[in-house]
């Protein structure tokens, strides 16, 4: 059994939530960076530089990438040989937004009652997914998810009659229907199977794989590359604005599912899809 300090999971959510609001991953800039070379529109192209100068600019001063720096969602993969010691583990993770919000100088987004609507004046609390695994380590990954490409996610119960087909219809229809509302260029993260909750949390986690990654089935890995071609001739462009680069990537993740059932869960990420990750 391995012991591992409430206190130190604090620190380290503290660090991530600054960082993932900082710092673009380099599997985004790359694909934007990839995505100027392809752009055949000028306004794009223009676009698309602005987003990476915005990025470098971020990073040179500390400052936030996007204004929305995001509910934070914390993934937690935990060792079921770890024991966290000196305090709870919900309370810790909440305690590190908590800091790093403020130290970050983030943008406080959450209020404490969907109807109600009061600030909770601190981005508490946290969304946190939790997952019991093999092993003596805690594996931490921060997500900070913006509204503006949250608001767009799309769950479909398809009939098993709709098939593949069905499938590729509610993730390019969920795109087109965004448009410009997510910010594109945009990361489409797509859950297919398993129930109603597990297409949604599989679509969200898709979207923390790194964009120039395939899924490991060949039969997923082709459809990634079919939608995001799909996607990528709506001619929504980025900001909007008309062009090639709607998306950077599609990342599918599929889950056994009923006989009955065929869910289908679309997570788009706006042109940054921040997350971070630490394994303690």
């Amino acid at each position: 059994m391995r012991i591992v300090e409430a206190a130190e999971i604090e620190v380290a959510i503290e660090k991530l939530c600054i960082e993932a609001n900082i710092f673009l991953n380099e599997d985004i800039k790359n694909a934007l960076v990839r995505g100027i070379e392809k752009e055949e529109s000028d306004t794009g192209r223009s676009v698309l530089e602005s987003l990476v100068k915005n990025a470098e600019i971020a990073a040179q001063e500390g400052l936030a990438i996007c204004q929305d720096t995001g509910m934070a969602v914390v993934f937690i993969e935990l060792g079921q040989s770890v024991q966290i010691i000196g305090g709870s583990l919900e309370e810790a993770i909440n305690n590190g937004v908590r800091k790093g919000y403020r130290k970050g100088y983030l943008r406080n987004s959450v209020v404490s009652d969907p109807i109600r609507r009061v600030n909770t004046g601190d981005n508490t609390p946290a969304v946190i997914h939790y997952e019991i695994t093999d092993g003596d380590r805690i594996t931490i990954h921060v997500a900070p998810k913006g509204f503006g490409s949250e608001n767009m996610s799309v769950l479909k119960m398809l009939k098993p009659s709709d098939g593949i087909e069905g499938v590729k219809a509610t993730v390019i229809n969920a795109v087109s229907e965004a448009g410009a509302n997510p910010c594109p260029p945009v990361v489409v993260g797509v859950g297919i199977g398993g129930t109603m909750e597990k297409a949604a949390m599989m679509a969200k986690k898709a979207l923390m794989r790194p964009v120039d990654s395939s899924n490991p089935d060949p039969f997923y890995s082709a459809l990634e590359q079919e939608l995001l071609e799909s996607i990528n001739k709506l001619g929504i462009g980025p900001a909007g604005l008309g062009g090639r680069i709607t998306a950077l990537g599609v990342n599918i993740e599929a889950y056994p599912t009923h006989i009955a059932g065929l869910p289908v869960a679309v997570n788009i990420g706006c042109h940054v899809t921040r997350h971070k990750s630490v394994t303690l």
